[in-house]
């Protein structure tokens, strides 16, 4: 019984009438649409205005052989071939499959064999086939996905600067610093953009703490102060639960936290400190300096660089200082 659900297209290539005519027979018995051709250059003919999916072609042809045929087909078409070859022909059955072939048969050979290696071709053509679909609606569905969650980041990060207009553009300055930094420290990007996602993310949990306080020009009092510094777990509740890839809820609670423990909201020390979270500690550090803020204007980027700087190894990651300064030796556009 035949495994094809549909009628298969087969191009017979052979210089020798009854061959073609014998095989065309048998095959279309079969239940294959079966088209022939008297050498290499007809078939290629053939094969540019009509669909084939498997071309049988002989190796011995004037004009175009058999192997040469195959290289053709396997370059610009997508086609399989079975070539059939004689015992005179020196070819190993590694030279033949190198040049494009999908399978050969010593000749003399029977159309019930062609037709078993035919249906062994088409259904390994078929799997291929659905594989590289499935392949490929995978790359549709995870590209949608990846649009999904980044405009729902987006709109989780524009409803925080609404409420706090004096820090609007931070989170996402602080992303685009943080994703910078991982690739300057040789980070692959897959972690270098779940980077950014936690750094456009990284104050969300400032949500919860009233705009009053987000927006007094003057000195927070120790309650307030306390207030804001509850805003690391609040973003850790808030994203906990959905399943990115990238440790981004454990980034966020993490980002105040410090090398000697002086951090919040945990004061857990380097050990247990992610480097995403380090990351996110220095550019957050950079950012809030170098911008202004109700209380007071901008200290600039030179002031900002010097006081993670000054306190590499104690407060800050070393390698991520180290990899900040030398971004910004040669890119200071970031707050443009």
């Amino acid at each position: 019984m035949m495994l094809n659900q549909r009628r298969h297209h087969i191009l017979v290539v052979d210089d020798e009438d009854l061959i073609r005519d014998i095989l065309r027979e048998g095959l279309e018995q079969a239940g294959y649409e079966c088209r022939t051709a008297a050498d290499g250059l007809e078939a290629l003919e053939i094969l540019e205005h009509e669909p084939v999916d498997v071309v049988i072609t002989d190796i011995s042809m004037p004009r175009l052989d058999g192997i040469q045929l195959a290289d053709r087909i396997y370059r610009s078409h997508s086609a399989d071939v079975i070539v059939m070859t004689g015992f005179a022909e020196n070819l190993s059955y590694e030279d033949i499959i190198a040049r494009g072939a999908s399978d050969f048969i010593q000749k003399p050979v029977g159309v019930r064999e062609i037709i078993l290696r035919l249906e062994r071709v088409i259904r390994e053509r078929t799997i291929s086939s659905e594989q590289r679909r499935t392949e490929a609606e995978l790359r549709s569905s995870l590209q949608k996905l990846r649009r999904v969650i980044g405009q729902t980041v987006n709109a989780l990060a524009s409803s925080l600067e609404k409420r706090d207009p004096y820090t609007a553009g931070h989170q996402q300055r602080v992303a685009r610093i943080a994703h910078a930094v991982a690739l300057q420290m040789g980070l692959p990007e897959e972690q270098a953009e779940g980077i950014r996602i936690a750094g456009i993310l990284h104050d969300i949990g400032k949500i919860s703490v009233p705009t009053d306080i987000l927006a007094k020009p003057g000195r927070l009092s120790a309650n307030e102060f306390n207030l804001i510094k509850e805003h690391p777990q609040v973003g850790y509740d808030i994203l906990k639960d959905i399943e990115f890839d990238p440790p981004v809820a454990t980034s966020i609670i993490q980002h105040h936290e410090r090398l000697n423990g002086s951090g919040y909201p945990q004061g857990i020390t380097a050990d247990d400190i992610i480097i995403e979270a380090r990351i996110l500690a220095v550019t957050d550090v950079v950012e809030a300096m170098a911008s202004h803020r109700p209380y007071r204007p901008s200290l600039g980027v030179d002031r900002a660089l010097a006081e993670i700087a000054a306190h590499s190894g104690t407060l800050y990651d070393p390698d991520v200082v180290k990899s900040c300064l030398t971004l910004f030796e040669h890119q200071r556009d970031f707050f443009e």
